[in-house]
């Protein structure tokens, strides 16, 4: 089994570590395989002299970690990667800030990075590298000298290309993506997104629904959604300590029906508009008064960054009017939470709330909606809203999808929730824990290792693929489907502007009759 590098923003550790999380995951399968999980240690240093290099061995996985520079904090963390490209993946533009000074800095940091990393790998590692601040740590590699097998999975969303050309170095982000085999994404909508860019701006062309040809790279861009460790989670919402806290939830003199919401304090999370749209729910359905409360548990978050402080601001000020206008001595209608929850607590909060609240404005998958189904009493359980803008409304069908941005859509839902008759509760919640089970952490992983580990693309592996399949429909004398498709005109563009408004390209640019005629055959 080759080994495995992970490569990702900040290195997990081992001894603090909850149960169920994808971190928990990646460790299990670095400690199966053996490798690296190499990345910053969250410390800063006055000066990029003082950048070194700390190793720590743990059984089979090596922890591979290094410091940025206070500069490169500011302007590669807190600049590009989250005041630039952390808005704009999440389609807010207006948030966007964009200097040279910090673009450079994300340059110079993926370049320290690949610096430390290419020394220490083997000629068959696989590398796996994650999320937005690493986009071009593939192409730095290659620059390396380095020709492993390396894949990328993006946790956020991937914005459409009319959004995405608002980045001024878009196009070089775009070609250091092409340094990666294989790019995954947790969405439909994001794997579309990224291919009619290749497509439509760069001039390449859909091979097979999963391959974009851009010049003589092909590179494999799949779905592989994220999950969570359904087993583990739930037995961490059944143990005794959790029913203490279930029946601390529900004691005498507070509401029999508890709404819960669970998110990082962020802009991309749309808290003010849950808030306003529970404050709805109240207005128009005022017989939920002293029957229901909202409890939301905001973690802080990047507190140096404007846009979060002042939804902090709001969110007290929201949460003020609520309880002032609705509440009374014996009942508060909000209760906000404005720090960390331990894992094990969330999990009972999650299996003693009736409804589970999940409406982000954007998000890649939002793993909070798996978690609540997963901490569930299968025989008495919640119901969950959820968000069509979260990633995980492409799977959760059963869930109640809201508009996050409709405050009365989004209270009819909560009240729809609160009168649901338990069979259409059990229902629904069945069907929601198979999805949950299909597409849980493990089977994330190993989807895309995987495709990871496959031999690498080329046209004689693809036409392995898709030549029986195009036989089996060849009728003796006829044109192939292949042969039909290769004659349509590829319809692709070669500006970054004027993109069709189509999910994924027009079928005819999949062109798998050339991949045939220029394979060789055995």
């Amino acid at each position: 089994m080759k080994r495995l590098v992970v490569v990702s923003n900040r290195v997990a550790d081992p001894g603090c570590l909850a149960s169920g999380g994808l971190a928990v995951c990646i460790l299990d399968g670095l400690k199966e395989r053996g490798g690296v999980w190499f990345g910053w240690n969250g410390e800063t240093v006055a000066a990029e002299a003082e950048i070194g290099v700390s190793c720590r061995r743990d059984g089979k996985v090596t922890f591979v970690t290094m410091p940025i520079s206070e500069r490169d904090y500011k302007e590669h963390y807190l600049g590009f990667c989250n005041a630039a490209l952390w808005p704009v993946h999440h389609y807010r533009l207006d948030l966007a800030r964009f200097t040279p000074e910090n673009c450079d800095a994300y340059r110079r940091v993926n370049s320290r990075f690949a610096d430390a990393l290419a020394p220490l790998l083997n000629p068959d590692d696989l590398i796996w590298v994650h999320d937005y601040h690493l986009i071009p740590v593939a192409s730095e590699l290659r620059a390396r000298g380095v020709r492993n097998r390396i894949g990328f999975f993006l946790h956020i969303p991937f914005p459409p290309p009319d959004v995405l050309v608002a980045v001024p170095d878009h196009e070089w982000l775009m070609e250091a993506m092409l340094a990666y085999d294989v790019v995954g994404f947790q969405t439909r909508t994001d794997q579309g997104n990224f291919c009619r860019f290749l497509c439509e701006a760069m001039g390449g062309e859909m091979v097979t629904p999963e391959v974009v040809r851009v010049g003589a790279r092909l590179l494999a861009a799949n779905v592989f959604p994220a999950g969570v460790c359904v087993d583990s989670f739930s037995a961490m919402a059944k143990r005794p300590e959790a029913e203490k806290r279930i029946q601390w939830l529900h004691r005498r003199g507070e509401p029999r029906i508890n709404i819960i919401g669970v998110d990082r304090l962020d802009y991309t999370k749309g808290l003010p508009d849950r808030f306003r749209s529970f404050k709805r729910l109240l207005e128009l359905h005022p017989e939920n008064c002293k029957v229901v409360t909202l409890m939301q548990i905001a973690p802080p978050t990047r507190e140096e960054v404007k846009a979060y402080a002042d939804i902090r601001h709001e969110l007290e000020a929201l949460s003020g009017e609520i309880n002032g206008q609705f509440g009374d001595f014996d009942w508060t209608p909000v209760r906000y939470v404005h720090r960390s929850v331990p894992r094990d607590t969330l999990a009972a909060l999650y299996r003693g709330s009736q409804i589970g609240l999940v409406t982000p404005l954007r998000d890649g998958m939002n793993l909070v909606a798996k978690e609540y189904i997963a901490a569930q009493d299968e025989t008495d359980p919640g119901v969950l809203v959820l968000s069509r803008f979260a990633g995980a409304a492409e799977d959760l069908e059963e869930a109640l999808v809201v508009n996050p941005y409709d405050a009365d859509e989004v209270a009819q839902a909560l009240q729809r929730a609160i009168l649901m008759p338990k069979l259409e509760k059990l229902e629904r919640h069945a069907a929601l824990l198979t999805r949950v089970r299909e597409h849980d952490a493990r089977n994330w992983m190993s989807g895309f290792l995987q495709a990871l580990d496959a031999p690498p693309l080329s046209p004689a592996t693809l036409l392995s693929t898709l030549r029986p399949a195009f036989d089996a429909l060849q009728p003796l004398g006829a044109a192939t489907p292949a042969a039909q498709l290769s004659a349509a005109p590829s319809g692709r563009a070669t500006s970054s502007r004027g993109f069709r408004s189509a999910a994924m390209p027009h079928a005819h640019s999949i062109r798998p009759a050339e991949i045939i005629r220029t394979a060789p055959r055995a």
